[in-house]
């Protein structure tokens, strides 16, 4: 790898990549489509995109949406039941997503001294 670049960040690109086909599934029926695929899946591509280019901002960027998706998955399994396993997917994403992108700060603290 030349120097200066950056290797992609490719669990968190897997587990992006598994948000973005579960968000299209879930709501490819729904009357507002558009505006969910704009809410909930153009974000996700797009930090999809920064992940595989090695951006370290993505990969942050990619932990603080994993936050709100995980809010947003809590409240729709406790509230709506007909969408109660699309949302437990999200939620077991979205935690994935968190650990992903937070990996690399989590071995390098954590880790064992050299």
């Amino acid at each position: 790898m030349a120097r200066g670049a950056r290797r992609p960040h490719l669990p968190l690109s897997a587990v992006l990549l598994a948000q973005v086909a579960l968000y299209v599934a879930w709501f490819l029926g729904d009357r507002h489509v558009v505006a969910a695929m704009l809410v909930f899946v153009l974000p996700l591509v797009l930090l999809l995109a920064g992940t595989l280019a090695g951006s370290a901002k993505a990969a942050f960027w990619a932990g603080v949406l994993g936050l709100f998706l995980f809010c947003h998955a809590v409240m729709i399994a406790w509230s709506e039941p007909g969408e109660r396993l699309f949302a437990l997917a999200a939620i077991a994403l979205s935690v994935l997503a968190v650990f992903a992108s937070s990996w690399d700060g989590l071995r390098a603290r954590f880790g064992r001294k050299r």
